[in-house]
């Protein structure tokens, strides 16, 4: 545990070196903090503080500068937050309010992430509104080598298939078998209803049918999120300009191929939606955007009360974070208004 002293003049590196870029040097933080302490007291701080894995001393510089640790520890502890008026202050805020239509929510969801990005001058990113994973009908059909494709359509006609691997080969009577079961007892439930109807149910069931329906619930359940799962990302460029990413052309090209591929990006966002209010995952915490140097500040999103999608800012690990929550939230607030019924 760190005492208030040591706790003050981390809080004040923090935010010097998120406001100037620049390592802090002792002098700095004497001046800052409004410590009345020696320099020789504040250097034996920044050792121990140095020491607990909170700061890091660059190989060019006398200074010390926040690690990836000592971000997550100010954000969690000591942040402060300021009142940014971004709603009245800001005419990209005011004008996106007034094109937000909900009957077009494709052009919502676009004009979210370039706000988000105008706002904070680094990379925006909404994920569009997840459609009910919701089965109409569901058929087998024997590929041999134990491989079996799932057909499955949803209500509005849209058709996804998998392939699934089976324990043991499937005769077409049993294919035939788990088709019924699952459309005399399921169709018309969600994915997620299924699965946990299936999971009680199990043991009335033959193990290997059940087994099979369980594995054609999962791999449904992946093939109508992957088709109604769409990230739309905004200023993707903005990277280019920070040091810490943009002078490492290997960085770059594996940032960008997780903005094409988006499969990863979708997944952060997905797990960011199971949870209450503004995420924040500091230098690679995500596991999605694997680098030191950023962090991604995310929240969910609703339609008449229910989450339906996240969107977020993916910047620097020094970044203002105060100001990117309430970027985040207030976007959050008015894409959820926009899509909701009035």
């Amino acid at each position: 545990m760190l005492d208030e002293r040591a706790k003050t003049l981390l809080k004040t590196l923090v935010e010097r070196y998120i406001a100037d870029g620049q390592p802090v040097g002792s002098r700095t933080l004497s001046r800052a903090s409004g410590l009345d302490l020696s320099p020789a007291t504040i250097r034996n701080v920044m050792a121990d503080l140095e020491e607990l894995g909170l700061i890091a001393s660059p190989h060019t510089s006398a200074g010390r500068v926040p690690t990836a640790r000592g971000y997550r520890l100010f954000v969690d502890t000591m942040l402060t937050a300021r009142a940014y008026d971004l709603e009245r202050g800001s005419p990209g805020v005011m004008a996106a309010r007034e094109q937000l239509h909900p009957d077009q929510p494709q052009r919502v969801i676009a004009q979210a992430a370039q706000l988000l990005s105008s706002l904070s001058s680094f990379v925006g990113v909404v994920s569009a509104p997840r459609k009910a994973s919701v089965f109409h009908h569901i058929e087998f059909m024997r590929l041999g080598e134990r491989r079996v494709l799932v057909i499955l359509v949803a209500p509005d006609g849209d058709v996804q298939n998998r392939v699934i691997f089976t324990a043991r080969e499937h005769t077409p009577a049993e294919l035939l078998q788990a088709t019924n079961y699952l459309n005399a007892h399921y169709a018309g439930l969600s994915i997620d209803e299924v699965r946990d109807r299936l999971q009680n149910e199990i043991e009335a069931l033959r193990n290997e049918i059940g087994a099979l329906m369980q594995a054609a619930v999962q791999a449904g359940s992946e093939a109508l999120a992957e088709s109604s799962d769409n990230v739309v990302v905004s200023g993707e460029r903005n990277l280019i300009g920070m040091p810490a990413v943009g002078n490492d052309m290997g960085s770059l090209r594996r940032l960008f191929d997780v903005f094409e591929q988006k499969t990863e990006l979708m997944r952060l966002l997905d797990v960011s939606s199971r949870a209450e209010g503004v995420r924040i995952y500091i230098g690679g915490e995500s596991q999605v955007v694997p680098f030191a140097e950023l962090s991604v500040v995310t929240a969910p999103y609703e339609v008449d009360g229910r989450i339906v999608g996240t969107l977020g800012v993916i910047g620097p690990t020094r970044m203002a974070y105060d100001r990117m929550i309430q970027i985040v939230d207030i976007t959050s607030r008015m894409v959820s208004n926009a899509l909701s019924t009035k």
